[in-house]
């Protein structure tokens, strides 16, 4: 991508009304524009690091989950199946009544859904067990703060997954919870893994992942051992139950929730969902799900991978894994800078700074952005015939 063509505000300045160091740099690198009242859009620039995130979480979950997409738009009828229509959806959830004097919510989670796509599909104990997941977006009406960590609108990863008995649902619980390492770990982000309250999901048992951040609303204790991931809630509590080590107390931002959800959703109380076993008897299907805050997982990384000059992410991350910063107005740097983006173009996603901005705005933006690699052609070049390679740290 060439620096003349590129979709992006990028800026020096800031809104003042933004309340976190990761708001703030998001809109001034010119990933999001803030629309107010949590709604967020973002530039070519922001969709790259959006779809460098959802890639990485893709991959994982492939390795444990089919991926589908459900409604967004949904009647009433199953939340009122579920209890959660009056409770859950009637505060939080955008509702609405349409033309016909129906009720319907733009939906903010899909358990109810995604319990009524698996009914047509579960029918005996052959069928099971399987895990689905989507990535789109949701829509909540969230008092709105601290820039993507609470909007009305958000891009989020959720998977549920159905079984014949809780043998199964733990095995396949433990293995969302290493794939969700995975995911945090590819992404370089500081975590811990939390033992947490089911509150309004229901269901017998839950972890939060947890990235510190001083900007969190969530206080935790953390492991000081930096290779251990364990954390708690309990702030009685008097060391590492996973390695002896000693806790502090932190505040963190959620970047990911798994639940147990059992028959929550499938009992008869509820939506019910049942399979015929061998003995062809009907038993309730057990049910789990997983959550991941993608948009927000910007915020998260952005937090905890920042210095006086702005993004430092990972190249995992990065919407350009190197810039190409022509230095100089001579025909022989021009040639060789047009000839190095060329080449590499073909392999990498490459940011070639070909405009008529200063050689310390193209420094200082492409610190800012978080690109972590810059290739630059000027003086050097042309005095000795080297190109200089700088890395971001």
């Amino acid at each position: 991508m060439k620096r003349s063509n590129l979709f992006a505000t990028i800026s020096k300045e800031t809104e003042s009304n933004l309340d976190c160091r990761s708001a703030k740099l998001a809109v001034q690198a010119g990933i999001v524009k803030n629309f107010g009242s949590g709604t967020w859009s973002y530039t070519h620039l922001g969709r790259k690091v959006l779809d460098n995130i959802e890639e990485v979480v893709r991959d994982e979950m492939d390795e444990v989950a089919q991926e589908v997409s459900m409604n967004q738009l949904q009647t009433s009828e199953m939340w009122k199946e579920s209890g959660r229509w009056n409770k859950f959806g009637g505060e939080e959830f955008f509702s609405f009544e349409n033309r016909d004097g129906k009720d319907f919510t733009v939906a903010a989670t899909h358990e109810e859904a995604a319990t009524k796509l698996a009914g047509d599909y579960v029918r005996s104990y052959r069928d099971l067990d399987f895990s689905i997941y989507q990535i789109g977006r949701k829509f909540r009406d969230d008092h709105a703060r601290k820039g993507l960590l609470r909007a009305k609108e958000f891009v989020m990863k959720d998977a549920y997954s159905f079984h014949r008995d809780k043998e199964s649902m733990d095995e396949k619980f433990r293995s969302f919870l290493e794939a969700y390492c995975n995911v945090y770990d590819r992404l370089g982000l500081d975590y811990s893994m939390v033992s947490a309250d089911n509150g309004d999901m229901g269901g017998s048992d839950s972890y939060e992942f947890m990235a510190e951040a001083e900007v969190g609303s969530d206080t935790y204790l953390k492991c000081r051992n930096t290779e251990c991931r364990y954390g708690t809630k309990d702030l009685d509590a008097g060391g590492c139950s996973e390695c002896g080590s000693e806790l502090k107390e932190v505040d963190g931002i959620e970047i990911g929730h798994c639940f147990k959800l059992d028959d929550r959703y499938t009992s008869e109380d509820s939506i019910g969902l049942t399979y015929a076993t061998s003995e062809g008897e009907e038993e309730e299907v057990l049910m789990a799900c997983y959550g991941i805050g993608i948009s927000r997982l910007i915020s998260a990384i952005i937090e905890q991978n920042n210095d006086e000059k702005g993004i430092t992410w990972n190249r995992q991350v990065s919407a350009f894994d190197t810039a190409v910063i022509l230095a100089s107005d001579e025909d022989n740097a021009v040639e060789k800078a047009e000839e190095v983006y060329q080449r590499l173009k073909e392999d990498k996603e490459i940011l070639f700074y070909d405009g008529e901005m200063s050689i310390g705005e193209k420094f200082a933006e492409a610190d800012l952005i978080g690109v972590q690699r810059k290739i630059i052609i000027g003086n050097t070049f042309l005095e000795t015939g080297k190109i200089e390679i700088e890395q971001r740290n």
